[in-house]
């Protein structure tokens, strides 16, 4: 099983070149692809200076997030492709551990790894979550949709995920109308139509938590209005073995609503927390949605809602 790491970037030189050593420097030979969204800084001389080690794209203009992503796959080769910033980084057993686990399970087109935040300094700040039992367990196609649906099964950001090239051809790739705002979290729910999912309980990648990050640049009101078509599109990929228990749709357009309020609270937006909180705040079912994800992390509980296979290796 071939793995191709596929990295994007724009004028962030320094960033990159921590990103490019950790995929160049993995336990296990990978392809590793540099896709540059036209960088006005020394990207492209220091990408070259690399030589045979890096495949190295560079869009003629700049054509965002979305689409850079999509390029450096056309020029990948491999199997299964890794995704990453060139902000964050990946422990250099990432490929590695993701491969095991992949090969006790054929059926799976997306995986899903723990990973550390750390600030501009490498310090981590917090992780996320683990999710379900053992050090990596598989969560079949029919439950996927309705795991995302309740943040039950967050696939993450680009550094924690994997998916087969296959897959991700079929369909059509990252959307450039979303640009750097859900466009990830976009793809993952059209690939998890076409087979089952992987998520390791390791903690493989690293995510930079700094001003410079894209999601800094939209406003709450923005993102909960992308948040909110992301669900829509999910909600009817759900499968028929959770109807009896699927919140109606105008309910979790509700709960996303107060989420971001509390979002907006903790950036001190006050006006914008009640004016979304009074819009959400008042439904017995918002709140029952909400404590269903905070509580996801209960094992038993969460087994009540979706299957989930331990792969032991």
């Amino acid at each position: 099983m071939k793995f191709s790491i596929v990295i994007t970037t724009y004028n962030r030189v320094s960033l990159l070149r921590r990103a490019v050593d950790s995929a160049i420097n993995q336990t296990i030979p990978c392809e590793v692809i540099v896709s540059d969204d036209c960088s006005r800084d020394d990207t492209q001389a220091y990408v070259e200076s690399l030589g045979d080690r890096v495949v190295y794209h560079r869009n003629e203009v700049n054509k965002g997030h979305a689409a850079t992503v999509n390029a450096g796959v056309q020029k990948a080769s491999g199997e299964w492709i890794k995704f990453l910033d060139d902000d964050d980084y990946l422990a250099n057993n990432c490929i590695e551990e993701m491969a095991k686990a992949i090969a006790f399970c054929p059926s799976a087109v997306i995986c899903s790894c723990v990973a550390a935040q750390v600030d501009e300094h490498e310090i981590e700040l917090s992780r996320t979550p683990q999710l379900g039992p053992g050090l990596a367990f598989s969560v079949p196609q029919a439950d996927i949709h309705y795991g995302m649906l309740l943040e039950l099964l967050p696939f993450g950001t680009p550094v924690q995920v994997a998916c087969s090239r296959d897959a991700f051809c079929k369909t059509g790739g990252w959307d450039s109308q979303l640009d750097a705002n859900c466009d990830d979290i976009d793809s993952w729910l059209r690939i998890a139509q076409f087979g089952d999912a992987i998520f390791l309980n390791q903690c493989l990648a690293y995510r930079t938590i700094w001003p410079g990050a894209y999601n800094h640049k939209f406003a709450v009101a923005k993102r909960l209005d992308t948040n909110i078509l992301i669900k829509e599109k999910i909600y009817p990929l759900v499968h028929k073995n959770h109807y009896n228990h699927l919140p109606k749709m105008g309910d979790i357009k509700k709960y996303l609503i107060l989420h971001w309020a509390f979002v907006a609270l903790k950036q001190r937006k006050f006006i914008v927390f009640l004016r979304m909180f009074y819009q959400s705040a008042f439904s017995l079912m918002v709140w029952k949605i909400l404590l269903t994800i905070v509580f996801f992390r209960n094992l038993h509980f969460q087994n009540k809602l979706i299957k989930k296979s331990v792969l032991y290796y």
